[in-house]
């Protein structure tokens, strides 16, 4: 459904999370529905330079795809579930203008309005919820990327909202919780990745250079001699 198609004041206002709205949920709701929405697929292909990474060095969250355009697409991840599982939210009538403006700002770069039908897990009617989502045509669209490259990506990446790979595994569990059903196969499979970067990291099997400094974040396997210089400085 087309952005400009809005809601009229008389209707319900709803939004749709499906990532970080999930656990993060917006101000002033008077109702939390778990559910899903179809024709779309889930991807990690959105920049983020003002919330998990930044304009020098953006980080990475989830957007929605199109499923006939991403069907069009190399994705290594190359399944994803009919469903994608989050969140609706009912924001308070007196509230939805506050809320918008707050949205607006949360959800900017690269993201637009939509709509689009959202179906509570209880069975109940679908529900008509406004949803952000960066379209392929946004200059912060990344397109498919190598998973390992991509995870590697999310774990030295940080913003002012916090750690890239916070999102990530924030994103993970929020899943896991709503439904047993609702988990997302991109989503783990990163998580997992990055999981064992962090536990090589903490092995010495895997330096990463300037671990401090997001900015410059590169990917190096520890090499024996590399293990015999850290036990000689220890």
């Amino acid at each position: 459904m087309a952005a400009n198609e809005a809601a009229s004041e008389t209707d319900e206002f709803w939004i749709f999370g499906y990532g970080s709205l999930i656990w993060k949920p917006p101000p002033h709701y008077d109702q939390r529905v778990p559910g899903w929405v179809t024709g779309y697929v889930r991807r990690f292909w959105q920049a983020s330079q003002d919330h998990r990474g930044t304009p020098e060095a953006p980080g990475r969250v989830v957007t929605l795809i199109e499923r006939s355009f991403w069907a069009s697409l190399a994705d290594a991840h190359d399944s994803a579930p009919e469903k994608v599982w989050g969140t609706a939210y009912r924001i308070q009538a007196d509230k939805v203008a506050e809320v918008k403006e707050y949205l607006d700002i949360r959800e900017i770069n690269g993201y637009t309005i939509h709509y689009t039908p959202f179906y509570p897990a209880d069975g109940s009617p679908p529900i008509r919820t406004l949803v952000y989502i960066g379209t392929p045509d946004n200059d912060q669209f990344t397109g498919p990327q190598e998973p390992q490259a991509l995870a590697e990506h999310i774990y030295v990446s940080e913003g002012p909202s916090g750690l890239n790979r916070d999102y990530l595994l924030g994103l993970e569990k929020a899943l896991d919780e709503l439904s047993p059903e609702s988990g997302d196969a991109h989503v783990t499979d990163l998580s997992n990745r990055v999981r064992e970067i962090e536990r090589k990291r903490r092995g010495g099997e895997l330096v990463v250079e300037g671990f401090d400094h997001p900015v410059s974040h590169e990917f190096r396997k520890v090499s024996s001699v590399d293990e015999q210089e850290e036990t000689e400085k220890a």
